[in-house]
């Protein structure tokens, strides 16, 4: 890949700032309770669990522009929400260079992972990403682990209210045998990873320590489909991530993510290692 087939942002270390989205949150609740609404009975009118809806209006969670959408239909908003929403900055605990994949995550139809260093912060506990932060070089305060950790947990809500998603991750056996934050840390994280992967659109694959060559050597891989069938690809490397959009390097990353798959253990066996691996801890 070369610099004209990729477009990178330049990377913040510090977390993105949230008051943008704390006055979205303000402006759709005052909407809301105008309209008459709880949480818990708006939700389903917009189609969100109430939790969600809570998120958002506390400032944490980035809409999607069809929760605005709808949002201004059901609450008569006069075009408010939609122009504070031009205003919306992602939330707080997610750094800046990630805000792109991050907004089309929550809308793409198949999202394939592959993990070589980490367990996907999709499927993280809350104890596994709390000791990632905690030691992260440089060190950072405990408001910005704590903001940090809310942020990733918040994303997790892609794997229970996208039933229709495909997701796919692939992850090498070393992560999971690394006992990152101990060995009843990483048990929980390992049954965690099993009850996540249950629905049916939800797929894990080992990369077994035994697969001594594989076609993921050059780094992680995440690819997404948009509902428009447009494909992206996210590289992630130390203190950046690459956004690609280039079709010739995203159908590369297409082949070495299709050999991956075919290089891992299947669903199956994956579960029954890991399963093992949870019981010897």
């Amino acid at each position: 890949m070369t610099d004209s087939t990729i477009s990178t942002e330049t990377v913040s270390n510090e977390p993105e700032p949230s008051d943008s989205l704390k006055a979205f949150g303000e402006a759709h609740k005052a909407f809301r309770k105008r309209a008459g609404h709880t949480q818990e009975d708006y939700a389903p009118l917009i189609g969100y669990q109430p939790s969600t809806v809570a998120s958002i209006e506390q400032g944490r969670r980035f809409p999607q522009r069809r929760f605005v959408e709808r949002a201004e239909e059901i609450l008569d908003a006069f075009g408010v929400l939609k122009g504070v929403y031009k205003h919306a900055t992602r939330e707080k605990g997610l750094a800046s260079w990630f805000r792109q994949w991050a907004e089309l995550e929550e809308l793409a139809i198949s999202l394939y992972t592959f993990e070589n260093r980490l367990v996907p912060g999709l499927l993280q506990t809350e104890g596994y990403a709390r000791t990632l932060f905690r030691e992260r070089i440089p060190v950072i305060s405990d408001s910005e682990i704590e903001a940090r950790v809310v942020a990733r947990m918040e994303r997790q809500f892609l794997l229970t209210e996208r039933p229709n998603t495909i997701f796919s991750f692939i992850v090498e056996e070393h992560v999971l045998r690394r006992q990152t934050g101990g060995a009843e840390a990483m048990r929980e994280q390992i049954e965690h990873i099993l009850e996540a992967t249950e629905p049916r659109n939800v797929e894990i694959q080992v990369m077994p320590m035994s697969r001594g060559v594989h076609a993921g050597h050059a780094g992680p891989i995440q690819l997404l489909e948009t509902p428009e069938n447009e494909w992206f690809a996210y590289c992630e490397a130390q203190e950046s991530g690459r956004f690609v959009t280039d079709p010739k390097a995203i159908s590369l990353l297409h082949m070495r993510y299709a050999k991956l798959r075919s290089q891992a253990l299947n669903p199956e066996d994956s579960r029954s290692l890991l399963e093992r691996m949870r019981g010897a801890l």
